[in-house]
C-alpha cells in the first residue's frame, strides 16, 4: 500500500461525504483509490457512527472506517448531524458541512446521490452536500465568514445500489481496472467486516463495477453522476465512450 498522501496547505483534491461508516468504501472507494494512488490527496467525512445499523457497534465501525480510510490514503472525520437515520434536510446541516468544504478546499467533491429510493440519510447527505458547496462560494454568508468563500469544480455524485443510480441520466464511468486500484478498494471494503453479516456488500459493489467495466470496455469501472455539466477545455479527454461503434 503507498503511503497517506500529505495534503497540500490549500487543501485536498478529492473530499468524500457518506452518511455511515462504510458508504464512500462501498460507493466510490475505487475511485478514491485511483485518485490517491496518481498522488492526489483526499479526504473523508462521515456524517454518523451507524449507530442505527442491523450489524456493528459505533465503536466497531468507527474503527472499520479509520482502517478503511488508511487503506485508501486518505484522511478521516466524523461529523454529528443526529445520528443514522435521524439525518434531516436542515439549515445548520447544510452550514456545517459548508464549513468543512471552506476547510479543506476540494476541486471535487464526492456524494450520495439524492434519488429518494435508498436508505433515507443517503438521499439526505446527497442534498446537504450539494447544498453545502453552493453555500460554500457565497462571501456574505455570517456563519461561514470565519474562513473565506470556495468554489468547488465539481460535485459528482455515487451510489450505493442500483436503485440508487439516478434514472434517465447518464454517468460518467470511471475506470478503475489500473493495476491494484481493485485489489485497494476491495481491501477497503472488506475492513467494514460487521457489514457482511447480514450481505456480501463487497461482492454486490465488485459486480456493479463490474458490469459497469463490461459496458466500457474494460474490467471495472465505477459510475458517477455529475450535478452540472462538466467543461472541458480539449475534446481530448472524450476520445472514448462506452459505446462500441
Amino acid at each position: 500500500m503507498k503511503p497517506t498522501p500529505i495534503p497540500p496547505p490549500e487543501g485536498v483534491s478529492l473530499l468524500a461525504f457518506g452518511a455511515h461508516p462504510d458508504d464512500v468504501e462501498f460507493g466510490a472507494g475505487g475511485v478514491i483509490a485511483r485518485e490517491t494512488r496518481s498522488g492526489r490527496a483526499g479526504h473523508i467525512v462521515v456524517c454518523s457512527r451507524g449507530e442505527s445499523g442491523t450489524n456493528g457497534t459505533p465503536g466497531e465501525r468507527t474503527a472499520e472506517a479509520e482502517k478503511g480510510a488508511a487503506l485508501l490514503g486518505v484522511g478521516l472525520e466524523f461529523i454529528e448531524l443526529g445520528g443514522d437515520t435521524r439525518i434531516e434536510p436542515r439549515l445548520d446541516h447544510v452550514l456545517t458541512l459548508a464549513t468543512l468544504i471552506r476547510k479543506w478546499r476540494p476541486t471535487i467533491v464526492l456524494a450520495p446521490t439524492p434519488v429518494d429510493n435508498q436508505h433515507p440519510d443517503h438521499g439526505v447527505v446527497g442534498r446537504l452536500v450539494r447544498d453545502a458547496a453552493r453555500l460554500a462560494r457565497y462571501g456574505g454568508i455570517a456563519e461561514l465568514k470565519a474562513q473565506p468563500a470556495h468554489a468547488i469544480g465539481q460535485l459528482l455524485f455515487y451510489a450505493l445500489s442500483t436503485e440508487g443510480e439516478p434514472a434517465g441520466q447518464v454517468p460518467l464511468l470511471m475506470d478503475v481496472s489500473t493495476e491494484g486500484v481493485v485489489a485497494t478498494w476491495t481491501a477497503a471494503m472488506e475492513a467494514h467486516a460487521s457489514q457482511m453479516r447480514t450481505r456480501n456488500y463487497v461482492e454486490l459493489q465488485l459486480t456493479r463495477a463490474r458490469l459497469h467495466g463490461l459496458r466500457a470496455g474494460v474490467s471495472h469501472a465505477i459510475a458517477l453522476w455529475p450535478n452540472d455539466p462538466p467543461v472541458f477545455a480539449s475534446l481530448e479527454p472524450l476520445a472514448r465512450g462506452a459505446r462500441q461503434f
